[in-house]
């Protein structure tokens, strides 16, 4: 049978002293995304839909991206804090534009409330914890917490940036 070329070799690239392995290969952190439905409070006794994108980039590992599908052409995005939103489904958390917080609906269970105010606007929303929560979890699989800084520029790219380098 031959040989897979995407497999590692048994050979010496891997031998570090003593018949030890070394570490895998470095595997860069991927985005990760996830769509939701989301309840929103539409009046005081209406409740639609909103189909909302979570997107979290590792190249930004500070930020949540959460993209709203209103049924328009044009999207509505929020960038928050991933701490913001890990800190909303332990407590209540945030100030001015954002701010989250835990509840218990008897018809949904643990859920995440969202409360957002624009020049344009305001919305509650309610998301389900667990489906949150699991989204958020696979985000510190990919950049745990206290490596975010790893995930920027280095310093010699932001030099070379500066000095309008290649």
């Amino acid at each position: 049978m031959p040989r897979d070329p995407l497999s590692a070799s048994g050979g010496a690239p891997y031998q570090t002293g003593a018949g030890a392995r070394s570490p895998l290969p470095f595997r860069p952190a991927l985005p990760v995304e996830e769509v939701l439905t989301l309840r929103i409070a539409l009046g005081r006794d209406r409740v639609g839909t909103v189909p909302t994108r979570f997107r979290y980039e590792p190249q930004r590992p500070y930020e949540v991206l959460v993209t709203f599908h209103l049924g328009r052409p044009d999207e509505v995005d929020w960038v928050f804090s991933r701490d913001l939103l890990r800190d909303g489904l332990r407590g209540l958390t945030g100030q001015g534009d954002v701010r989250l917080w835990p509840a218990h609906c008897p018809c949904h269970g643990a859920t995440l409330h969202l409360a957002l105010e624009s020049p344009y606007g305001s919305a509650l929303l309610e998301a389900s914890a667990a489906r949150v929560r699991d989204w958020l979890e696979r985000t510190y699989q990919e950049v745990p917490e206290g490596t975010e800084p790893d995930c920027g520029p280095t310093d010699a790219q932001l030099v070379d940036l500066l000095l309008g380098g290649d």
